[in-house]
């Protein structure tokens, strides 16, 4: 039933988006190419995607999915054009038939529709385009965002200091490891101190990340790898024939992850230190508001931390850092996470400008925030999940350089 009620939605799309193209052009070989392109482009999706498991949704489903997002998104902007002008057009038209009579009514509609079905076309063309580039290109487009916070009660031995975050990687929708690679040499090139993981190494299941080891085993910083779980990390959204199953997938994955080089912090803390002093490094497991798994703890991860630390928290999800981080009663100086993706659609100016639909989900989404003196860095996210593109909000890695001041860049 749900599948029928879909499938009359997208008619009801199609239909209407059609008409902006016979207003046009009447050619049949335009109209046969257009319902020619929209059947494949709509029956791969549901042969693609009729009655799989997330454990079934891989690289051929996610882009049969990815080309019914390009061609379906060009026709709602093209049915919201036409709509806008529907509003104005009808009732002038009627109005035109009892004062001017019906054959100057009749002929303007035809003439009017087809100049608002021109701009519609047009405007449509840019995330149609978009998406395409997002769908090849903009999912490998990685990007170093750098960032420079001042704290005054910084130990001046880590003044200086650099860290590079990376999150949810979700490996199992990767299909170029050379890209891969690519992205971890720009990472290492970095030459920071220390590399931090904010979860969601996979989609669902830990063979996912086997293909990558060898690539993300050339990760290497001075001071180490570290790492948390995310959401995705434990297998919740799979059905598992046993429990023992699911724990030993989660096994696996903490396998995995060491080696790699990683010490996965399981609401634990470790110290860095360098020249007499120390940070506090402090990593939860997943914590997320809105039905999202809870096995963060923050009291026990920081129980061997003194309250006078600079600490760094690794929190997989940012409604962590406004629901409990900022209001407890230590001072967590800078908070990592990712979960977001900035639903890798947006808009993006760097340092002016940033937006996407996922703000209206999460109120930190993307970049730098400060709140009652604490920073949180919300890290775009290095891989792609469900969408298998980006448009706009660009693959990330992010590097923050530790100043003692009060002065931020």
């Amino acid at each position: 039933m749900r599948w029928i009620i879909i499938l009359l939605i997208f008619i009801v799309i199609e239909v209407y988006a059609f008409q902006a193209f016979r207003a046009i052009s009447k050619n049949i070989w335009i109209s046969l190419l257009y319902w020619t392109i929209t059947l494949l482009v709509m029956g791969n999706c549901f042969f693609r995607l009729y009655g799989i498991t997330r454990a079934d949704y891989g690289n051929p489903q996610a882009f049969a999915f990815g080309f019914l997002i390009a061609l379906l998104v060009p026709k709602l902007i093209i049915i919201a054009v036409m709509f806008a002008e529907d509003v104005f057009r009808v009732p002038q038209a009627i109005f035109r038939y009892f004062t001017e009579g019906p054959n100057k009514s009749i002929n303007y509609l035809p003439s009017r529709r087809a100049f608002i079905s021109k701009i519609a076309l047009g405007i449509a063309a840019i995330p149609f385009g978009a998406i395409l580039y997002g769908l090849y290109k903009g999912k490998y487009n990685f990007k170093v965002l750098k960032y420079t916070l001042s704290f005054e009660d910084l130990p001046e031995a880590f003044d200086g200091y650099k860290l590079t975050q990376i999150s949810d990687v979700h490996s199992g929708s990767f299909d170029n490891k050379e890209k891969v690679a690519y992205a971890i040499d720009l990472i290492n090139k970095q030459q920071s101190d220390v590399i931090l993981f904010t979860g969601d190494m996979v989609n669902n299941e830990s063979k996912e990340m086997l293909p990558y080891i060898d690539i993300f085993s050339k990760l290497s910083a001075k001071d180490g790898l570290y790492s948390v779980l995310g959401n995705h990390d434990y297998g919740d959204y799979l059905r598992w024939e046993t429990p023992e199953a699911k724990a030993t997938n989660l096994e696996l994955l903490k396998t995995i992850q060491k080696d790699i080089g990683f010490d996965l912090l399981l609401n634990e803390s470790r110290y860095i230190e360098k020249n007499g002093a120390k940070i506090a490094l402090i990593g939860v497991e997943n914590w997320g508001a809105g039905g999202f798994k809870k096995a963060g703890d923050l009291k026990k991860a920081s129980k061997n931390v003194n309250a006078n630390d600079f600490k760094i928290l690794m929190s997989h999800d940012p409604s962590h850092w406004e629901k409990q981080v900022i209001k407890d009663d230590y001072h967590y100086h800078l908070t990592l996470s990712g979960h977001t993706h900035g639903m890798q659609f947006g808009i993006e100016i760097p340092g002016w400008f940033k937006w996407s639909p996922v703000k209206w989900r999460y109120k930190h989404w993307a970049g730098i925030y400060k709140e009652m003196g604490q920073y949180i860095n919300v890290n775009r996210g290095f891989g792609y999940l469900g969408f298998p593109g980006r448009v706009g909000i660009w693959p990330e890695i992010t590097v923050i350089e530790l100043k003692k001041g009060t002065h931020n860049a």
